[in-house]
């Protein structure tokens, strides 16, 4: 079972920051995620997601290889690579992988414009390791599927307080 976490940060700079900081975590295997994206609420009131799988690209890149070999069938690998790399970014632009999209937008209208929202589903965590390495880094705890005491803990430990 996955945790779901959302902090809220004055810049994007500073919630891409600590999702750099996770991801080598995640190298060390203190923490995995699931998923790790940023939210930012635009001047305008509209919000921009800063995500780390790009599935229009990978269902571009997908589409592409498969209609090329269909297209060799055809003796016209051409034609079918493009019709392929359509078709692939079309379904990929309609795939939703980790946290849920119109979830991220919905919880990031809620912060101020020009913060951002770093959106974080986390499978399996080393607490006490984490904890200690995002120690003082800020961030205002928006959302969070753990119980009282972790999140006790995580919001003590943003802060910079020691966790009692």
């Amino acid at each position: 079972m996955a945790d779901l976490l959302v902090i809220a940060y004055p810049t994007e700079a500073e919630a891409e920051e600590i999702r750099n900081r996770l991801f080598e975590m995640q190298k060390e295997y203190l923490i995995e995620l699931g998923d790790a994206a940023i939210a930012v609420k635009r001047p305008d009131g509209s919000v921009k997601l800063n995500q780390v799988f790009n599935t229009t690209a990978a269902g571009a890149a997908k589409g592409a290889l498969w209609g090329t070999l269909v297209g060799m069938l055809f003796l016209n690998p051409f034609a079918g690579a493009a019709i392929g790399a359509g078709a692939g970014a079309l379904s990929g632009r309609l795939t939703d992988v980790g946290i849920n999209d119109a979830f991220m937008k919905e919880v990031a209208a809620s912060i101020d414009s020009g913060n951002a929202a770093l959106f974080l589903l986390i499978r399996k965590v080393t607490p006490d390791k984490v904890l200690a390495r995002l120690g003082g880094t800020g961030g205002k705890v928006m959302h969070s599927s753990f119980d009282e005491t972790k999140e006790a803990a995580l919001r003590a430990a943003l802060s910079g307080n020691e966790a009692a």
